[in-house]
């Protein structure tokens, strides 16, 4: 028998060999982590090693789902890596049944949103499943399908719960209160928000709550809330947004409350009437936060003094080495209602709004965009997003308010957090660069600011609401002649024509942005060739003769038009007449019932009649008899539509044989 012979290795060497293994996982799970949950799951399944990588419990430990069609399907095909999930973000009644099957017992935190059509029994069965639950967060949407009965099951099945948000709730009851009260001992912060009424002489029991707010909610007795709130012995922060609260309320409740410190009142109307710009402090030096207050130096007093107002509140409190742990958990809740609030606001837009935005609400969004809560950051991002648009019909925003938003620093702000990886986030804030660059001053600071590259690059997400969002950015910037060019050299066509092919079987705003972005580039005669190039032609035909939407078909049609109407400076013109269905789909079109639609199939064949070998093919394709049968239909007002109509039969009568 052969002796085995032993290599004697020392020790360091044995220990570095394993210090590297342990490295070169570690760094494999850290590249996992930079993937969203779908690609973590795609990749897992090309061999044994990822599989094991991919199932790693600090990989899971979070999950949002919100972009993603979450069936009963797809929840089957994680649960097994769910066993450690501790927070989960989904959205609609549908997603909500089907976490039921993820089995993650260990949840911590649930964050729900457009949660209309949830019903008590889906609501129900949710938190009965999950006793260890913290945070409860139900909104954006209203829940008016939840009772109290509802909330009532949150408390006697999370006895561990310290945040609970609702939003919407037809009605919360004493009972349901006071089953809170008795059973989530721990509960420290609660919102009951845009509900339909809440029983404020209840809302006195909840002893342990530092925070309340009932922001937006409807037939309060004021008189009743100020007194039974001023013995909630615990309250520190209370946020009576958008509410009917009056002078007199407000005033009782900072001189009774005993550890009272912030009271915010945005948005309401009585409030407003009856204070002045004074009623920022009272005498016990609390604050006060409403639109007629300098908000930035109330928060910059509650942990600092201030001599004057400091527009850089939120900041300086990141900033402070040392920092105590209440003020910290009121800070975080002061940006969590106001983000909430400016949101709430920003949807109605309200003209008397002008003077508090550019005041301080554009740099107040900016500010709170930089917060570490990722929900903050998104609700300010979305708020950007909204409050600039005028008319969203006709794609008009305010200008002021726009070039606030630049000036206070907002282009670069909102391209960094684009390159930040929650897809939530960077949904949120490609919409607000999209809105914003209407403006062509902030359309050319995103240019200059690398912004170009960037979203060429997003436009490359396997998230829809991310796609979505970049490629309306896209479509905004490529408008700018000055644009065009910078879009073309960044990657920026080809992501778009590979964007309609990976989005083409289910989602038209995605669709309808691509080709109007397309249409954009189209009209300059370089991009068009870089268009036909990447498989532009392909794309928009199978557009065109695919989908029933209107927003997509009119862009399709328009980018095919322009696409062509470069004359003889190059081969465009030939090679859509070539394209397999093209003429016949431009030639249906023209039935629409849509005059968008028609009126940009026209301007095509009227552009493809200029090339001898398209007429014949056109007219082969029903296309004489469906444009006369345009022109007889067309309505007198419709002057664009007569021109495009006359000039492709004009065009097409150029052939004898026409």
């Amino acid at each position: 028998m052969t002796r085995r012979v032993q290599q004697k290795v020392s020790p360091s060497m044995d220990q570095s060999k394993a210090v590297i293994g342990n490295n070169s996982e570690l760094d494999a799970i850290q590249i996992f982590s930079y993937l969203s949950c779908r690609d973590r799951a795609s990749l897992s399944s090309t061999c044994r090693a990822y599989r094991l990588l991919g199932s790693s419990p600090c990989l899971w430990s979070s999950l949002d789902l919100r972009p993603y069609k979450f069936d009963t399907s797809a929840a089957e095909s994680i649960s097994s890596r769910c066993t450690n999930l501790q927070a989960l973000w989904f959205r609609g009644a549908l997603s909500a049944d089907a976490m039921i099957i993820l089995q993650a017992r260990r949840l911590r935190e649930i964050n729900v949103e457009f949660c209309r059509e949830l019903t008590d029994a889906i609501f129900s069965a949710i938190v009965a499943r999950h006793e260890m639950l913290e945070i409860l967060h139900f909104g954006l949407d209203v829940c008016d399908r939840i009772s109290s009965d509802a909330i009532k099951t949150v408390a006697y099945c999370c006895p561990k719960l310290r945040r609970l948000w609702l939003s919407g709730v037809r009605e919360v009851n004493g009972d349901a209160i006071n089953a809170l009260a008795k059973q989530c001992r721990q509960l420290v912060e609660v919102g009951f928000i845009d509900s339909g009424g809440v029983d404020e002489a209840a809302l006195e029991n909840l002893s342990s709550v530092r925070y309340l707010s009932i922001a937006g909610t409807r037939n309060l007795n004021w008189s009743s809330a100020a007194i039974a709130w001023s013995k909630l012995t615990s309250l520190v922060g209370l946020d009576t947004s958008r509410t009917n609260i009056n002078l007199s309320s407000v005033t009782r409740l900072l001189s009774s409350s005993r550890n009272l410190k912030v009271l915010i009142a945005l948005n309401c109307p009585v409030f407003e009437a009856e204070a002045d710009t004074s009623m920022m402090y009272n005498q016990k030096g609390k604050v006060v936060l409403s639109l007629i207050s300098e908000i930035f130096k109330g928060v910059a007093s509650l942990f600092s003094d201030t001599t004057e107002i400091n527009n850089g509140a939120f900041q300086n409190w990141r900033k402070l080495k040392v920092r105590d742990r209440i003020s910290d958990e009121i800070v975080s809740w002061i940006e969590r209602v106001l983000s909430h609030s400016l949101m709430r606001i920003s949807k109605k837009n309200p003209k008397e709004f002008d003077d508090f935005w550019l005041r301080q609400g554009a740099t107040l969004l900016l500010s709170l965009m930089e917060s570490s809560q990722q929900e903050v950051q998104e609700r300010a991002a979305y708020a950007v997003a909204t409050f600039v648009v005028i008319d969203d019909q006709n794609a008009m925003v305010d200008c002021q308010r726009a070039e606030a938003i630049l000036r206070h620093g907002g282009v670069r702000l909102l391209l960094d957090l684009a390159r930040s990886p929650p897809e939530g986030l960077q949904s949120e804030v490609a919409k607000a660069i999209a809105n914003l660059s209407v403006d062509s001053k902030v359309a050319k600071a995103v240019s200059e600011n690398g912004g170009i590259d960037i979203l060429a690059d997003l436009a490359r997400s396997t998230n829809r609401l991310v796609a979505e969002e970049v490629v309306g950015g896209l479509w905004n910037l490529s408008v700018g002649e000055d644009h065009k060019g910078a879009i073309a050299r960044a990657g920026g066509i080809k992501a778009l024509v590979d964007l309609i092919f990976k989005w083409s079987s289910w989602n038209d705003g995605v669709l309808e942005r691509a080709a109007g972005a397309l249409a954009n580039l189209a009209a300059d005669d370089k991009c068009s060739l870089e268009v036909a190039r990447a498989g532009g032609v392909h794309a928009l035909v199978m557009l065109a003769r695919s989908f029933m939407f209107e927003g997509v078909q009119e862009q399709a049609a328009r980018a095919l038009a322009n696409l062509v109407a470069h004359g003889d400076s190059n081969s465009n013109n030939a090679a859509v007449g070539l394209e397999t269905g093209a003429l016949e789909a431009l030639v249906q079109l023209t039935f629409s019932k849509h005059e968008g639609v028609r009126q940009e199939a026209a301007g095509a064949l009227w552009n493809l009649s200029f090339d001898d070998r398209n007429r014949e093919a056109i007219a082969a394709a029903g296309g004489v008899e469906a444009l006369v049968a345009l022109v007889r239909s067309c309505p007198i007002s419709s002057q664009g539509l007569q021109e495009r109509a006359a000039g492709a039969l004009w065009g097409l009568s150029v052939s004898e044989a026409n």
